[in-house]
């Protein structure tokens, strides 16, 4: 009886750990996709601060798992024109990246991040510099924060494709177009450090590349007050199945939506959702010829960006009025505010640029007698942007000095200069000339 008593433990062991492995389900998968460094190699950047750069970036880069079927980088430089050091399929290693990054040389030229924006576009999604179809996209641009030409649409076009952008700007940046610029949340995604201190964020920028580009699973990015990005890699093909993505409010299942899509792909925007509320999210895999397990998300949408919801133009002057705004408040407050003004009749436009925590600032430089369009944006972490208009008019020449009254009590206090306009109102209120 002994052999046959040793055989049924044996095979209630093999059973109970089985068991317990499928309880904890497959191992889970080491990072994948393609990781472009985007480089300011133009003559703003000085000798120095380019090889702090690229040593950061280097060190950055060595314990990454790249390999070819994990990370791949490749390295592109800012110049007039934008140059590849190497492509995506010349290393295999992270320390072979290292070496390839510490010999790069500075290309000098203007700072042309558009141009080369359009270019790591092309670069990121073509087979023949070694780009991988449907693996994770990641960039990371380390920057001066200046550039010659326009970046914005380029860069939403790359966010639009689902690339996760993360950027290291070493101090002199304008921190509204970066975060705008930048994946959001901005706070994970945009990093403001002096060239010399730029070590203190690669164990943080190295987890938040890793966590961009884990395969295998769903997930959520471009997150908003009114909607997100989900992307997943390739589980099916367009011959093997379809994908039904479902999303409900976490706290009212039954108002699910649901959309079917293509067993190509591999990413969808949801949009008009509710801010600050949770979302579930599924992805159910429909296929005849295997069987792939659905994915699971819970995403939070932001807090509703509130703009500017009045304007009050006071202590109208000739040449110079205040500007004052309700400001946006809540736990989506606004990162700062810039003011632009001009004339309605026309002629150049000029820029005022407003710390947040404050909600008043005075034009100068005005013409006596002239009628301008004000308009307060509130620019904040998402990247998105609210505004609101209001006309506002100088007075025609300079006040004139008057006397005060004879008065027997103590003078009582004499009203300024107001002019509230609301929004939807185009006409400057009278005012008081103090």
């Amino acid at each position: 009886m002994l052999p046959w008593t040793a055989l049924s433990l044996a095979l209630s062991l093999r059973l109970a750990l089985a068991r317990s492995g499928a309880e904890r389900g497959p191992p889970a998968s080491a990072p994948q996709g393609d990781l472009l460094f985007l480089l300011d190699s133009s003559a703003s950047v000085s000798h120095y601060e380019f090889s702090r750069v690229r040593e950061f970036l280097g060190q950055l880069a060595a314990p990454l798992p790249l390999g070819p079927e994990a990370l791949r980088a490749s390295l592109v430089h800012v110049g007039s024109w934008p140059h590849t050091e190497f492509p995506f399929n010349q290393h295999s290693s992270g320390a072979a990246v290292q070496d390839a990054i510490r010999a790069a040389t500075q290309r000098m030229g203007d700072t042309n991040t558009g141009l080369a924006l359009a270019y790591a576009k092309e670069q990121l999604f073509a087979e023949e510099a070694g780009a991988r179809p449907g693996v994770p996209k990641v960039l990371v641009w380390v920057t001066d924060g200046g550039s010659s030409d326009p970046m914005g649409p380029p860069m939403q076009e790359l966010k639009d494709l689902g690339v996760t952008i993360f950027i290291v700007s070493t101090g002199r940046g304008n921190l509204l177009e970066l975060s705008a610029a930048a994946s959001a949340p901005a706070e994970k995604h945009l990093h403001f450090v002096d060239v010399d201190d730029l070590h203190i964020i690669a164990q943080e920028l190295r987890g938040s590349i890793l966590d961009a580009m884990q395969p295998q699973r769903l997930h959520a990015s471009e997150v908003t007050s009114s909607g997100f990005r989900l992307a997943w890699p390739p589980l099916l093909t367009a011959d093997s199945g379809y994908y039904v993505l479902e999303l409900a409010p976490s706290a009212k299942p039954v108002t699910a939506r649901r959309q079917q899509l293509p067993g190509n792909t591999t990413g969808w925007a949801w949009t008009g959702l509710d801010p600050d509320t949770d979302y579930d999210v599924a992805l159910v895999p429909e296929s005849n010829v295997r069987l792939v397990r659905p994915q699971h998300l819970r995403v939070r949408t932001l807090p509703e960006e509130a703009g500017p919801e009045r304007i009050v133009i006071s202590h109208a002057r000739p040449r110079s009025l205040r500007v004052s705004w309700a400001p946006a408040l809540g736990p989506a407050a606004a990162l700062g505010y810039h003011v632009q003004f001009g004339p309605l009749r026309g002629g150049a436009a000029q820029r005022v640029e407003v710390p947040a925590g404050r909600n008043s600032t005075t034009l100068q430089g005005l013409a006596p007698g002239t009628a301008y369009l004000v308009t307060v944006t509130a620019a904040f972490r998402s990247g998105r942007e609210r505004a609101l208009s209001a006309k506002a008019c100088t007075p025609d020449g300079e006040p004139v000095s008057r006397p005060p009254p004879p008065t027997r009590g103590p003078p009582s206090p004499e009203p300024a200069a107001e002019t509230q306009v609301l929004p939807g109102g185009w006409g400057c209120w009278p005012s008081l000339t103090p």
